[in-house]
């Protein structure tokens, strides 16, 4: 017997249709769509599901103005939606808290915190002005019967509004994940207005937790596309970071768990975190010592909940089944099927204007054109006297736009007489006049279709735009990677004779100490047969055996050379190369020779900034070899790929390599930022931007007090003391520096220029060291300007508006300066300064300042006073950087 008379056999009718496959094969597509049609999919002509479009039903049968028991509302529900209360329940408050359909009373929890609703018993609600304007209107509205067949509900709701696209919905179908994000009310209406005109529109998300939005991978909301969605975090000061709104669908609660997460795991560093959110998200994060606020603020979007990325996929239910769309199709078919009810609206108005019109028409004849007296004459039967009247009505049938029948003719004997007595003809005629104007009012609108559903938008932004404005920003950023932003929370190991990496040292033989790494790092191995591989940091791991150099890897690192001298092949020729390792498939194993057997790596380098150093070759002793020492310089070898040969170096066996000389960089100048809420140097753009620095290159710090020093451009410096400015140095660079000697014999004001000069770590005093004196400015201007205003005896003098390039010379950094007047100052300062002449620019755009110093006298010297001459300004101090 084959398998597929097996199974036929299994379902067969009778009995054996209950077993499984029976089942799964009769049942189960039946159960797919109910739960596809009845439970999970939103409808595209309203944009609601079965038990939300059964909760507004319920509530408008009920609408009285007045807000209902939450718990009255579940039970109303239950009649039209065969299902439990939670369901109802659940969905009730999540329509309450997107604050478009719902107005509540009392507490219905917070999606800030994540705080659930209270009972429902507790809680009470009713329809918003708005569903009451959009929602509903019962004339144009299709119905069918409810499942027990005990009454009436809507196959859909008439809504004019894309609210789908409002409020968003999510649900999970039978191998389907349903997830349309919530857009902002005021797009909606504007994009509507757009697609009737049949003009180009865009829309993204709006998040009603707000956080920043990048949507370049949006797709219209469509499967495969991804937004990813940030936090907004700002730094309070040094120590302390705030975040001010979190990305949609977490809670505070959720976000504060990843945080806390990441610093137990060591991925971020902080000593608390706080909660004061309410109406507003209010986290507040403090940072541990020596943590840069910036590197942390990076660190948490890659590592924590305050970035998630979100997979949008939009399906609607359409025409009976489900059909993915984008939200620009579903905008458009919205605005559409708006237009469509406003026609059904209008038809139905203006046939009720047209009985209306018709009706009171009647009335008039009847009563002007006295037709009413024939029912004074004797006639044998109602009938007869019905039809004598009818008879005298249609000699007026050109009087009115429709044909007179029985109705008509019931309608108007059922008058009673007294309004037969009472009856205006006037009143009648304003009444006519009055339904034409709104008849032709009705046909107009029919006839501009378009143009009157454009109004109807306009009016609905215009009454309720201003409680919806953007809360989310939409932005594009580029992707984290953690391993930059993480702390280094592990320490990484090698045993390099057995092949062993790891950051648990316990678990490995004669390891050694490489490098600080964090958990997440990625590592790359070479091996002495020129093998190397890139792999993830774990506890242990065999990587191979003979290890020369382990590293942290980093993709796309264009600065890290490694310089390597290699055999090719047992007894073959020698090969030197230097190259790069930027990208790389993980696991995958490489070669970094030609891959011949005996291949080996004679000598190894990896260098952080790209130096190239020089080598010592001692070759074997060999007939015929008349050298048998060589120097070589990597410098003079060009950075290749990393499968390059390299170049021929030596066909002779080489016996021992040796370093000769340690090199400079060779590949340009390396971007150095200084992040002053750590007082560090680093390469990740994070605080000012000194410059691109060079071997040789250092760094200027200025104190407050007065004193400088230099350092090199380490990323380990630490920089201490109440910090001013911190540059590159430029040696050329002419600073003008205002100071006050608080020398007892001086007290003064003086003036200097000069430039600034290497210390070597060294402080060294540019101003005056006798106790009491201190920096009052400091401009690096080409022709700055101060002003000295007068205090004492010489109060009433005018201010004084020096030049400081004319007034003093350039000299050294250990000069006294000149003293800024001989009268009683009361306080200097630095304003605007000269302008530079344009001219001079022209000539050379890289101004040396102290060459725009004309030759002048030895002004000081001229000075009446003898304080103002040229004065050493003591010894320099140790500083200790480190």
């Amino acid at each position: 017997m084959d398998k597929e008379s097996k199974y036929n056999k299994l379902i067969e009718a009778g009995e054996n249709k209950y077993k499984l496959p029976g089942m799964y094969k009769d049942w189960f597509l039946d159960y797919a769509s109910y739960v596809m049609l009845d439970r999970a999919v939103p409808y595209i002509e309203d944009g609601l599901k079965p038990v939300q479009r059964r909760i507004l039903h319920a509530l408008k049968l009920n609408e009285d103005g007045r807000t209902h028991k939450v718990a009255g509302i579940v039970g109303d529900t239950m009649k039209f939606h065969p299902h439990g209360d939670a369901s109802i329940y659940e969905a009730l408050v999540s329509m309450q808290q997107k604050d478009l359909l719902i107005d509540g009373q009392g507490n219905w929890g917070n999606i800030l915190t994540g705080d659930g609703a209270a009972a429902m018993r507790y809680i009470e609600a009713k329809l918003s002005q708005f569903a009451l304007e959009v929602v509903f209107n019962p004339k144009i509205t299709e119905w069918t019967p409810t499942y027990d067949k005990s009454s009436v509900e809507p196959v859909t709701l008439p809504v004019k509004f894309p609210l789908l696209l409002a409020q968003g919905s999510k649900g999970i179908g039978v191998g389907l994940k349903i997830l349309i994000l919530p857009h902002n009310f005021n797009e909606l209406l504007d994009a509507s207005i757009a697609a009737l005109k049949g003009e180009e529109y865009d829309l993204y998300p709006d998040f009603p937790t707000g956080g920043t939005a990048d949507c370049s991978k949006y797709m219209g909301g469509m499967r495969g596309g991804r937004i990813k969605v940030r936090s907004t975090i700002t730094k309070r000061d040094k120590k302390t970071l705030v975040i001010e709104d979190i990305p949609f669908g977490e809670t505070t609660e959720s976000v504060i768990a990843s945080i806390v997460a990441a610093n137990e795991s060591g991925k971020i560093k902080i000593k608390k975190v706080d909660d004061y959110t309410s109406d507003h998200v209010e986290i507040v994060i403090q940072l541990a010592n020596d943590i840069s606020p910036d590197k942390t603020i990076d660190a948490l979007y890659a590592c924590t909940n305050c970035e998630v990325s979100i997979s949008p996929n939009t399906v609607v239910i359409k025409d009976g089944r489900p059909e993915f769309m984008t939200v620009n199709e579903v905008l458009k078919y919205s605005a559409l099927h708006t237009k469509d009810l406003f026609e059904k609206e209008l038809n139905v108005t203006l046939g009720e204007l047209e009985d209306l019109w018709h009706k009171t028409s009647l009335e008039k004849i009847f009563f002007e054109k006295k037709v009413y007296k024939i029912l004074e004459n004797d006639a044998k039967t109602w009938e007869q006297q019905l039809k004598d009247v009818k008879d005298g009505m249609l000699q007026y049938q050109n009087l009115v736009r429709k044909p007179i029948v029985d109705d008509d003719i019931l309608m108007l004997v059922e008058k009673p007489v007294r309004k037969i007595s009472k009856f205006d003809i006037k009143a009648a005629d304003e009444k006519i006049k009055e339904t034409d104007k709104k008849i032709d009012e009705v046909k107009k609108n029919l006839a501009n279709l378009t143009s009157y559903t454009v109004k109807y938008f306009q009016h609905l932004k215009k009454k309720y735009g201003d409680r919806y404005p953007r809360r989310t920003k939409i932005d594009e950023f580029e992707a984290i990677q953690a391993q930059k932003v993480v702390v280094a929370n592990a320490k990484l190991y090698a045993s390099k004779s057995d092949g062993f990496v790891g950051i648990d040292p316990k678990k490995m033989d004669n390891c050694e100490y490489v490098c600080d790494c964090s958990d997440i790092d990625d590592i790359i191995v070479f091996m002495k047969n020129g093998d190397y591989v890139v792999t993830t940091v774990r506890d242990k791991a065999f990587i191979g055996k003979d290890i020369i150099h382990v590293g942290i890897f980093k993709k796309g690192d264009k600065r890290t050379i490694y310089n390597v001298i290699y055999r090719d092949g047992k007894g073959g020729n020698y090969f030197v190369k230097r190259f790069s390792v930027t990208g790389i498939t993980k696991k995958k194993v490489y070669n970094l020779t030609q891959g011949k057997d005996g291949s080996a790596v004679m000598w190894f380098s990896a260098n952080a900034n790209g130096e190239a150093e020089s080598v010592k070759i001692q070759y074997r002793m060999r007939p015929k070899i008349k050298k048998l020492n060589d120097i070589f310089d990597f410098a003079s070898l060009m950075v290749k790929g990393r499968d390059s040969r390299g170049n021929l170096l030596s066909k002779n066996p080489i016996q021992k390599i040796t370093l000769k000389a340690k090199g400079g960089s060779t590949i340009g100048g390396k971007a150095i930022w200084f992040d002053a809420d750590i007082n560090r140097l680093n390469d990740t753009e994070r605080g000012l931007y000194l410059g691109e620095f060079v071997d040789g290159d250092q760094v200027l710090v200025i104190l407050k007090n007065g004193h400088y020093y230099t350092t090199s451009f380490d990323l380990v410096n630490k920089y201490q003391g109440d910090i001013l400015q911190v540059e590159k140095l430029d040696v050329n660079a002419t600073y003008s520096v205002v100071y006050f000697d608080g020398n007892k014999k001086n007290n003064f004001f003086y003036v200097k220029r000069f430039s600034f000069e290497p210390s070597e770590n060294v402080d060294q005093c540019f101003i005056s060291d006798s106790a009491g004196s201190y920096l009052v400015g400091i401009s690096k201007d080409v022709y700055p300007r101060i002003q000295v205003t007068f205090k004492g005896k010489n109060a009433s003098h005018a201010e004084e508006i020096i030049d400081v390039a004319e007034f003093i010379g350039k000299k050294g950094f250990r000069a006294k300066g000149k003293r800024v007047s001989s009268l009683e100052v009361g306080g200097v300062e630095f304003i605007e300064p000269i302008p530079v002449p344009a001219l001079e620019l022209e000539d050379d755009d890289n101004v040396v300042i102290e060459d725009l110093d004309t030759p002048e006298l030895d002004v000081e010297e001229e000075a009446p006073q003898s304080e103002d001459k040229e004065e050493p300004m003591g010894d320099p101090i140790e500083l200790t950087l480190f």
